[in-house]
């Protein structure tokens, strides 16, 4: 009877140790893309999944609008899908909170990404143009 406890014990203890080993490793490779992508200064890279799990692609498909070419979208028509799309899942109105949460990081991606271009083209815009610091003079 002992060695039936004991086995049972053993096989029980190397499944849990197993998994909790499996999470851990998956959570560490998570881990490193993420610093690779960071230290490649691939800041949308890394963000993708960091901030929300949403990827732009998702996010576009979300809200129903096309995806940003060249940096350009038009935000009016995100603003308007999002405000239509959030009204109507209105919990106190019969709608879905999740559903109303993930119209809004939908949202929050597009921005996010637009965020991003514009900060990437006003860095190159300073690199073709070289760095002119405003210099004021006491009189």
């Amino acid at each position: 009877m002992a060695h039936r406890i004991l086995t049972t014990l053993v096989v029980t203890g190397t499944r849990v140790f197993g998994r909790a080993f499996a999470e851990a490793y998956k959570q560490a490779s998570a881990s490193s893309k993420y610093a690779a992508e960071m230290k490649k200064g691939n800041v949308t890279g890394a963000s993708t999944y960091a901030s929300n799990g949403l990827t732009l692609d998702e996010a576009c498909k979300i809200l129903n609008v096309k995806p940003p070419q060249a940096g350009e979208t038009q935000l009016e028509t995100v603003m308007e899908r999002f405000k239509k799309l959030f009204d109507l899942n209105d919990p106190q109105k019969g709608g879905s909170f999740y559903l109303q949460s993930k119209i809004l990081r939908a949202r929050e991606r597009i921005e996010m990404e637009l965020r991003e271009t514009e900060r990437k083209a006003k860095m190159d815009k300073e690199l073709k143009e070289g760095w002119k610091p405003k210099v004021y003079k006491d009189r």
